[in-house]
């Protein structure tokens, strides 16, 4: 990936990541052995149906959640792949400049 792409990419990653519901959705996946239902996410929260839906596409635009279709089911798994990117910037932190 270009520096440039990468930088969207990362951006896009932080702007999903900003909402509390989102990350709460992410870890919600994590915890249920990395894979579920839309209908289970949505149990999961107090919101309407249109906001979880509108999460859930937010953090696929974001590339952090993929799909798969399972019958009449949307099975959301997390892309970790994505997810080093945050850790990738984040290790910039890790030593002191110099």
């Amino acid at each position: 990936m270009d520096p440039e792409t990468k930088l969207a990419a990362l951006d896009a990653v932080v702007a999903a990541l900003a909402h509390p519901a989102r990350r709460q959705i992410l870890l919600t996946i994590h915890f249920r052995g990395g894979q579920a239902t839309a209908g289970e996410i949505a149990g999961r929260f107090a919101h309407k149906w249109p906001t979880t839906t509108r999460h859930l596409r937010v953090l696929e635009e974001a590339g952090l959640l993929r799909h798969e279709k399972q019958g009449r089911h949307r099975m959301y798994v997390v892309d970790r792949e994505r997810l080093a990117l945050l850790r990738e910037w984040l290790a910039w932190f890790d030593t002191p400049p110099g």
